[in-house]
């Protein structure tokens, strides 16, 4: 995601990350050398211009659809963040109750690196990256995270261990049976949040509408030079330029933020959120001690 400041504009007007011009700009080119093409014969072969009346009501219509595309797109995205915060929200919480009733013993420590692992894991998943979970496991058992590694849903896998350590408190006697209940409901919250993710990443637009919607921005800019060519002249490429590159844009944002999880410039920081997670959780942890050397260690 590209952080910005949204009181400043001028220091904005120039950048290219994040701001859909790479991806339109061939169609957009397209639209203008089409305009430039049609001014031409216009001008020198044959008067091609019609009333722009069919353009503006279909504008009009167009522009609807437009903003009816990003803002289903814009729920999407915000949607997934919603989630996202669940995720944060349940990972504190189970860290922060389980505490109390594991703090002192050697399950707290496994349950706080598999809880931190568990967002590693959701965002590979979702982005269908090779799978992982976090950098922070290497004081789990191995078999355990290779295990999980070679789960089919790796996410599932890490709410299995956790809610395997859950059980190993019930059956040590720290907790009664309703305890680990009340605890594991923060696991199960997991993974309904992660579902919710699943869902708005393997539910695209209709196909229907994203195939009618492009259909009409294609007509409508490239038959727009018509409309435009008897009154402005060569005019009609720069209102080309403008009308192209704002329809476009438009609707590359909406493509570009109804899947929120991916590495694209403008989708979720999963990478920090994950981070963030991980470093609230092993804040829990007491410090492990730090080997002295050799020259410093205490005398007999």
């Amino acid at each position: 995601m590209v952080e910005y400041d949204p009181h400043r504009w001028w220091s904005y007007f120039h950048y290219l990350r994040g701001s859909m011009v790479k991806e339109i700009v061939g169609r957009v080119l397209m639209c203008v050398v089409w305009a430039a093409a049609v001014v031409v014969y216009s001008q020198h072969v044959r008067n091609v211009g019609v009333a722009p009346t069919v353009h503006t009501l279909a504008g009009i219509s167009l522009s609807l659809l437009l903003v009816f595309r990003t803002n289903a797109s814009y729920d999407r995205f915000w949607e997934g963040r919603k989630l996202w915060g669940g995720i944060v929200n349940e990972t504190r919480n189970l860290a922060r109750a389980s505490e109390v009733f594991l703090g002192r013993t050697p399950l707290y420590a496994p349950l706080v690196r598999w809880t931190a692992a568990f967002p590693f894991a959701a965002a590979a998943w979702l982005r269908g990256q090779q799978r992982h979970v976090g950098p922070h496991t290497d004081t789990l058992p191995p078999g355990e995270v290779a295990g999980v590694l070679k789960a089919q849903h790796v996410p599932l896998a890490v709410a299995r261990r956790m809610t395997a350590v859950l059980d190993e408190g019930r059956r040590q006697g720290l907790y009664p049976e309703y305890v680990q209940m009340q605890l594991d409901q923060n696991v199960q919250l997991l993974i309904d949040y992660l579902g919710g993710c699943e869902r708005i990443h393997r539910t695209p637009m209709p196909f229907a509408y994203m195939v009618h919607l492009r259909r009409a921005l294609i007509l409508y800019c490239f038959t727009l030079p018509f409309a435009l060519v008897d009154t402005f002249g060569w005019v009609t490429v720069v209102a080309t330029f403008v009308v192209a590159y704002v329809f476009f844009g438009i609707e590359e944002i909406g493509v570009e933020i109804e899947d929120p999880f991916g590495t694209d410039d403008n989708d979720l920081p999963l990478d920090t959120i994950c981070q963030n997670i991980q470093n609230n959780l092993l804040a829990f942890l007491p410090a492990e001690p730090r080997a002295l050397p050799a020259e410093e260690s205490p005398g007999p």
